[in-house]
């Protein structure tokens, strides 16, 4: 059960259309047009509803889905799965465990050491970018 909850009202203030339709409808966004599919920026990925982290860029690899892809959390306890039967698949449900808001899903075909690939919507996420990092300062990743 979800330890943060919001109204709908709140939600929708806060919200992009998109956001709201990805995080609480479940929703997908079109592969290849997300904010964060190809980005290399350093940092922490949190949770576009709560602000909870849940990846971080170290974590981040090039899938070829058109999503920003990660092969595992930045903690076991940030993301929750459910099965997901929905559109006729069986798939698996990825969500924020602080909110319950919908992230993506989760796939066996990741690579080591994990062998996951959480695929993500750019909409469920907010990049907490690195200034810290030589890497950010030379804008390279």
């Amino acid at each position: 059960m979800p330890e943060k909850t919001y109204t709908d009202e709140e939600l929708r203030a806060r919200l992009s259309p998109e956001q709201y339709e990805v995080t609480q409808h479940a929703g997908t966004e079109r592969a290849f047009t997300g904010e964060y599919w190809d980005n290399k920026d350093p940092g922490t990925y949190r949770c576009v509803v709560c602000d909870e982290p849940l990846f971080t860029s170290e974590t981040k690899f090039e899938s070829g889905s058109g999503w920003p892809s990660f092969y595992r959390p930045v903690d076991d306890n940030a993301v929750e799965t459910q099965s997901d039967a929905s559109h006729g698949m069986a798939r698996t449900e990825a969500l924020c465990a602080s909110c319950g808001a919908h992230l993506g899903h989760v796939f066996p075909d990741g690579p080591q050491p994990t062998g996951d690939r959480f695929c993500m919507n750019s909409a469920s996420l907010r990049l907490d970018r690195d200034t810290t990092s030589d890497d950010a300062e030379d804008g390279s990743a």
